[in-house]
């Protein structure tokens, strides 16, 4: 404890003597096979490539919102105990680093890293407390594009285009500013009055997903994908649709990331390099909503840390570890839940008995209730998007439709509050067919999704 208290302090007066530069000098090479940006933006803006370094060599590296030293060493190549070696001001328990806290990496050059131009930064990319007061239907509507008129089904009603986006939005926690960009640069939906005539209106070709609700399902899985791969350290390359390599400059931030593992699955070439360089998404987006990097909010602090939570089910009551970690929402990236099902002599769907409740995993705000679950918040300030955040999926009461205690979103002080060890829901309100009978529960960080692990799951086993 005494060693993480000096380094926070000594982190406070690094930051306020040190440039927040999060680049590291380059010096341009030839680029090798594709199309170089430079054929596509004015030579002006180009985005030169990265030098071979000695193995080994160390490099300064600026820590960036949700750094951790386990993801930062596949992509620079090297190894947690040689970064921590560079670096003996960080302490072995450190979590998240504090954005702006120089580093040095030690660096293994890999051949093909791509551009270091970053395109948006993570607190524009999450729906998260940058989005606050921002209205999607209004902004929608103040556009001449075939979005404003556009009505279709999902989520079991029919929406409006701009409420589609945000239902997606919420349910995956990305950016609907950023879904806006996505479908005006592919499709001219806010700026073109003709809607594009494609079947699949954002390029995703998949069997039973002509829908505009159904392709921005499969362009928020897709974002996050890359978003949450790079900031596990997992995802340090793939494929574009012509076979090519996408290996991300190691210096990038994940939303950068994101859009660029979004595009590799639609583009290759020079298509691709436009969708990710200077005139491509980052322009469109910047053109819309201004300049996402003049905003300074911090989206991840340093040395995050999970508070004290409680299983989904009263003490003394045994229940099934059914799976996990698995995706917060989808599927793919982020894996950030985890499955519990009540006690039964039965296998496969059956009907929870009536005391085989879900409870509450602390004290908090319920801020939303429907057929896709529970959210509660746990610093009570009624905004989904800030602070801690529980998510509650129950299948049983899923397709129920509703849920027992009749929780609904409301005025502040019509929203209930929920104490921990109590039950926000119960398991048996339908009588109905399920496919399964349990619940899954994820937690999320100003609306960053919070990765688990099965480790994590068997610790909370032990704990309650």
């Amino acid at each position: 404890m005494t060693k993480l208290i000096c380094f926070l302090l000594a982190v406070g007066m690094l930051l306020t003597t040190t440039s927040c530069s999060t680049d590291q000098p380059i010096r341009p090479l030839l680029q090798l096979g594709g199309t170089s940006p430079a054929s596509i933006v004015d030579s002006s803006t180009a985005i030169p490539t990265r030098e071979a370094y000695t193995p080994g060599e160390l490099v300064d590296y600026i820590a960036q919102s949700g750094d951790t030293v386990a993801n930062l060493a596949p992509r620079f190549n090297t190894t947690i105990q040689e970064i921590m070696a560079a670096n003996p001001i960080i302490p072995p328990d450190a979590t998240t680093m504090p954005p702006g806290l120089p580093m040095k990496i030690p660096i293994y050059y890999r051949e093909l890293w791509g551009t270091s131009f970053k395109s948006i930064p993570d607190n524009a990319f999450v729906n998260g407390p940058t989005l606050t007061g921002f209205n999607t239907s209004a902004f929608t509507a103040s556009h001449p594009g075939w979005l404003k008129n556009y009505v279709g089904y999902a989520g079991g009603e029919y929406r409006s285009g701009a409420e589609i986006v945000d239902y997606v939005a919420t349910n995956y926690s990305v950016s609907p500013r950023l879904l806006l960009a996505v479908l005006e640069y592919q499709t001219g939906a806010l700026s073109n009055p003709v809607q594009t005539q494609k079947q699949y209106v954002l390029g995703f070709n998949r069997e039973y997903t002509g829908t505009l609700y159904y392709q921005l399902i499969i362009a928020a899985e897709t974002l996050n994908n890359g978003y949450y791969g790079w900031r596990a350290g997992n995802l340090i390359e793939f494929d574009r649709p012509d076979q090519t390599i996408v290996r991300p400059d190691p210096w990038l931030n994940a939303g950068s990331v994101g859009i660029q593992y979004y595009f590799a699955q639609l583009f290759s070439g020079a298509d691709y390099d436009h969708a990710v360089g200077p005139d491509g998404l980052a322009k469109t987006y910047r053109d819309l909503f201004g300049d996402p990097w003049t905003d300074n909010s911090i989206l991840i602090p340093g040395s995050l840390r999970q508070p004290p939570m409680l299983l989904p089910f009263a003490r003394k009551e045994t229940w099934n570890f059914t799976g996990g970690p698995h995706t917060g929402w989808g599927s793919g990236e982020p894996f950030a839940a985890i499955d519990f099902a009540p006690p039964s002599e039965f296998h496969g769907c059956f009907t929870a008995e009536p005391q085989n409740y879900v409870i509450a995993a602390a004290s908090g705000l319920v801020v939303r209730s429907d057929i896709n679950g529970l959210a509660l918040d746990l610093d009570g300030d009624g905004n989904e998007r800030t602070g801690w955040v529980i998510f509650t999926c129950i299948w049983q009461a899923r397709r129920a439709h509703r849920w027992e205690n009749n929780y609904r979103r409301g005025t502040l002080s019509d929203i209930p509050r929920a104490k921990a060890a109590k039950p926000p829901a119960h398991m048996s309100t339908s009588r109905e067919n399920t496919t399964a009978n349990g619940c899954w529960r994820t937690a999320r960080w100003d609306s960053t999704w919070k990765a688990g692990s099965s480790m994590t799951a068997r610790r909370l086993i032990k704990a309650q």
